[in-house]
């Protein structure tokens, strides 16, 4: 049995969670896969992939084999399960796992709160400018046409600026639409390079993709090396996990520094991979022999960074596309007062 439905970042966090759990408290693996496919709902694919393991590993299949085998798990966290399985600490890599998707689960919200909010905010925009396109500057035109006999006479003339204006800004706000669903096409396809390079042009997120990407790999670097390998091969192993080719091209230099013999916190260092206050970082913790524990200390300011970087965009687009709209709107309604405040004036 094979599903082709991926678990979602925090049922894979959950799932290696409670199966840590289980494990920790000495209950065998099969034993572990079948309490946790009676606990699942009735159906679905997480049960029928759980009844599937505990098959397979009743039959002499590995943990990390079986959950291969299901096709619901991502390979990072299948590669992870073998490590740990290999070098005897299963325990600490689930809960490393566990630990690594729930913070994957926060950052992909963020991440598309920065896509779905200004997507938000553009459709408002068109909703507005249909609703003053077609409803209320008819109406006001309608009765300054029966009033003058003309839009082009006088102060009337300014409707006729509203309806330019409010069809210039409709024009680009569906551009803009369009274009945010191609790059999300793109990004789902295989475009995503081109849009990384697009993104990159502005500072904010090409700071926000490099945060990521570290994080990825540095998050897979610890865990490798908890798993038993050493320094060269954790960092061409979770170099695979990195996902943005700038900081893969950092890491590669790393790597050929650190088969001249360099380690890996001065190899970082060397090539600037890291922020320098991070940078500095690691060099002494490699020395007192506590890289471990600075890793983990870098995951946690790394996954801070990445949440501040979100938030800063997140702030930047806000009040640009709020003030478009409010811009907006005072336009079309001040093109449409002017010839009122001109009829009273006539009136007095």
């Amino acid at each position: 049995m094979a599903s082709h439905k991926k678990m979602d970042l925090l049922g894979i966090s959950a799932f290696c969670e409670s199966l840590g759990m289980m494990v920790k408290a000495g209950i065998p693996i099969t034993e572990a896969i079948g309490l946790m496919a009676k606990g699942s709902e009735s159906k679905g694919a997480l049960k029928d992939a759980l009844i599937d393991m505990e098959k397979r590993i009743d039959t002499g299949s590995s943990l990390a084999q079986s959950m291969k085998e299901t096709d619901i798990f991502p390979e990072y966290a299948v590669r992870m399960i073998e490590a740990g399985e290999s070098t005897g600490k299963l325990e600490d890599i689930l809960f490393r796992l566990s630990d690594y998707y729930r913070e994957q689960n926060t950052i992909a919200k963020k991440i598309r709160s920065v896509i779905i909010y200004p997507t938000a905010m553009v459709v408002m925009i068109i909703v507005v400018l249909l609703i003053m396109l077609f409803a209320v500057l008819p109406s006001f035109s309608d009765v300054y046409r029966t009033l003058t006999g003309s839009l082009s006479s006088g102060s009337y003339s300014y409707i006729n600026i509203a309806y330019i204006f409010c069809w210039v800004v409709l024009a680009i706000m569906v551009i803009l639409v369009v274009l945010i669903l191609i790059g999300f096409a793109m990004w789902k396809g295989n475009g995503k390079k081109s849009i990384e390079k697009i993104l990159s042009k502005n500072a904010t997120c090409r700071g926000l993709l490099e945060d990521m990407a570290l994080y990825r790999f540095t998050s897979a670097y610890e865990v490798f090396l908890a798993s038993g390998e050493m320094q060269d091969e954790a960092v061409l192993n979770a170099l695979s996990m990195t996902d943005y080719e700038p900081v893969e091209e950092k890491i590669k230099q790393v790597a050929r520094r650190m088969e001249e013999g360099v380690g890996f916190a001065h190899a970082a260092n060397d090539v600037e991979l890291y922020e320098p206050i991070y940078g500095r970082m690691l060099i002494p913790g490699e020395r007192s022999g506590n890289t471990d524990d600075v890793l983990r200390r870098l995951i946690e300011l790394l996954a801070k960074d990445c949440s501040n970087q979100t938030e800063r965009l997140v702030s930047t687009i806000e009040p640009l596309l709020s003030g478009i709209l409010m811009i907006t709107i005072a336009i079309a309604l001040l093109s449409v007062m002017l010839p009122l405040i001109g009829i009273m004036n006539s009136i007095g």
